[in-house]
Parts: C-alpha cells; structure tokens; sequence
C-alpha cells in the first residue's frame, strides 16, 4: 500500500487581509465571552487523556465502533462499484487545532478498517497553531479538538475514500459566542480564495443568543457568502442539545428554543442526527428515527430564505434541512454529508456543487422516492425544560426532509443542480 501523503502548510500572513476587516478579534471580546467554554459530543470529549497515537485510535474506534456499517447502510458501495469513491474531490473539516498526530491515526484506523490511504493535507491560515501542552492552550480543549478532528476525517474517509481532505486548523478554539470565530472566518476566506476546497465541514456551533445582539452574527457572513460564490458547499452541525443551547458562560443551557450558529445560516446546509437501527452487516431493522439531541428549530436572526417558502409558514430559517447518523453527535452527522457530496462532486465532473439549498428544496425534497430522500418520522427534540420540535411526514422542523439513500441521492443532486 501506497504511503498516506501529509502535507503541512502554515500560512499566517494569510490573516492580514480577513481578520484585519473580521467583526471582531478573540481577544477584543468582553471578559465574559473570553470565560465561555466549548461542549463537545460525547465522541470527541472521549479522546481528553489521551497522548500517545494508540490512544487516539482506540478511542477513535470505540467513539465510531458503527462507522464501517454506515457506508452500506448509506449504500454508498452502490455508487463505489459505478466508479464514484470521491476522486477528485477535496473535503475540507474547519477546526480549532486540529490533530498533529492525524496521519499516524488514521494510517491506523485504515488499515483496521480494509480502507486505502487517505490524502490529507493540513493548513493554518488563520496562524501557526499551537500544541496541546503549550503555555496558554487549556490542554483538555486542545485534545477535545484533536478527537473532534480525527472523527470528522474518518467520517469523510470512510464515505468517500478517494476524496482529498484538508483539515482547516486554526489557532484560537471556538467556544460560545464570538470568540474564535473570527479565524475561522479568515479561513474560510483563504480557502474560498485558493480554490482549496469543493466541500467545507463544521462541526462545532453556538447559540444565536450568546452574541451581543442577533443580527451581530451576521457580521461573520461575508465569508460564507465569499465561499458559497466561490461555489464551495458550506455544512453544518446542527446542535447535540435539542431545541435549545449551551448559555454564554458556565454551565446549563437557555430555558427557552434557541437555535445554534453556524447550522441556523441560510449560506450553510444544515444537519441534524438519527439513530439508525442496523444488523452486524449494516442493514436497516427499522425506520431511522431522529436522535433525541439532535438540534434544530427556528431561527431569530435570519429571515426565511427564498428556497424555503415552499415548506415553512413562519418568517424565520428553520433548520436542519436534512439528517443522518447523529448518536455520536451532530458532529457526526455534517461530515458524513460531506463525504457524500464529495461522491456527487465526482460525479458532476469534479465540479464543485456550491450552495445546494434551493436545489433540495425545490427539486429533491419534493420528489422524495424518485431523489433519494428518505423521510424521518418519529422522535422529537425536547430537552430539558424546553419542548422541542417533533418529526413528521414530509418536510419537518426537526428533521429537515429526513435522510437519503446515496446511491439515488447523488445522481438527483448532480441533475438538480445541473
């Protein structure tokens, strides 16, 4: 077997011209964004503790023992046996740090797992980033990243082998309200502008409500909207805390519906989890069901975009727009829909598919049997105190227009928006 190629490119004067005209900075946030701290899905938060490569893989294939089931249960070896495993593609995960320890990982979980070598490269344009025990870095976030990096990558390798992947890292982690996103914003934009990336990844979210005002997030915009242009397809995690979110500082959620950003922005895809129920051989015994965290709901900062009047009465965006696999967390979910649209990206010539809302909108959803698109219509996301949203027939708050079939999906999407 080939060795997996690993390619380190630190870019920090890549900063200059994004984060000089971001929002804001990490450091010029009030105290009390600077006290806020990231939740991480379970899966990710398994891999604090752990240093040495060994560890990093026995947690990772504890956290995705499923994983190797879900490409069948996707029916992605369909669309693998026509050609279509992802070559020449390029997804991308953004996150803050990263995995220095990746190739090793996942060279592996490959080879546990009958999968080729992966193509990964990693960039830092936001500036160099630091390692987990270095002075500043709060080590246990630093390895709560590294897991969250290592998922992300075998979601996407494991759904499309072939693609390239490119892991986004950058300096400052993300936690709730503004803090580290205004370098991942800057990112974004040094990947839009190098033509780095058909795909981008998020697996990380925070509560509209954590910023100093709603419409203050929309000062992140720019970015997406750059890189939708540039015809990347941004998606989204849509939250592991049902109708509701993680507050600003210290622990608890809001007591009230809250919707979580990046996942409530019409520029990106938002996705939502299930809980599949599978034999030892990745066959379905059941209907999907929605996973009881899995976010979702209503937006209070963005307006019901264009594309989806057709499904929603109320004013605002609702999401997720669609679902898949979620019990390790909706972190779990974004890259496995990255990985299949790295196949659709194959599969349209290796051309980029770019903002694919208004195609599963107005072409997919509507023609479920026919597109792949396969409802979801039991659980609800009620958390806490808070009522949640319940699944139904046909397109739902909670559920979006429910989860796919790959090897029908991927043919319609490339059609649709064709």
């Amino acid at each position: 077997m080939r060795g997996r190629r690993l390619a380190v490119v630190v870019v920090g004067a890549a900063l200059a011209a994004t984060a000089m005209a971001a929002p804001a900075a990490a450091s010029q946030q009030p105290r009390a964004a600077q006290q806020a701290h990231h939740l991480f899905s379970a899966a990710a938060a398994s891999f604090i503790g752990a240093t040495t490569v060994q560890q990093k893989v026995d947690r990772l294939s504890a956290a995705a023992a499923s994983l190797p089931r879900l490409a069948k249960a996707y029916n992605t070896p369909t669309l693998w046996n026509q050609g279509l495993t992802g070559a020449g593609a390029t997804v991308a995960t953004l996150v803050s740090y990263g995995d220095a320890d990746i190739k090793a990982v996942m060279d592996a979980y490959d080879q546990s797992h009958g999968l080729p070598p992966a193509d990964i490269s990693v960039i830092t344009p936001a500036g160099a980033v630091p390692g987990c025990t270095d002075s500043g870095v709060d080590t246990a976030t630093c390895q709560g990243w590294g897991g969250e990096t290592d998922l992300d990558v075998a979601m996407f390798h494991t759904m499309a082998p072939a693609a390239k992947i490119v892991i986004i890292a950058t300096p400052i982690a993300e936690t709730q309200g503004f803090t580290g996103l205004p370098e991942m914003m800057a990112a974004v934009d040094y990947v839009a502008r190098h033509k780095l990336a058909d795909v981008i990844s998020m697996s990380f979210g925070t509560a509209e409500d954590t910023f100093p005002a709603l419409n203050s997030v929309k000062t992140l915009d720019p970015a997406f909207e750059r890189a939708s242009r540039a015809g990347i397809t941004l998606v989204a995690s849509s939250g592991d805390f049902g109708a509701t979110n993680p507050v600003l500082v210290g622990d608890g959620t809001f007591p009230y519906r809250v919707a979580s950003w990046p996942a409530s922005d019409p520029n990106v895809t938002s996705l939502g989890g299930t809980v599949l129920s599978l034999d030892a051989n990745g066959n379905r015994t059941a209907p999907d069901a929605l996973w009881p965290r899995s976010g979702g709901g209503v937006s209070k900062t963005y307006a019901r975009p264009s594309w989806q009047k057709s499904v929603v009465g109320g004013k605002f965006r609702s999401f997720p727009d669609i679902t898949m696999e979620g019990t390790s967390g909706t972190s779990e979910s974004a890259p496995l829909f990255a990985g299949v649209l790295a196949l659709a990206v194959q599969a349209n010539g290796g051309h980029s598919l770019g903002q694919i809302n208004p195609a599963l909108y107005g072409k997919l959803g509507p023609k479920a049997a026919k597109s792949g698109i396969v409802d979801v219509t039991s659980g609800d996301n009620s958390f806490g105190v808070v009522t949640g949203y319940t699944a139904a027939a046909g397109f739902d708050t909670v559920s979006g227009w429910g989860t796919l079939d790959a090897a029908k999906f991927v043919p319609a999407l490339v059609k649709a928006i064709r």
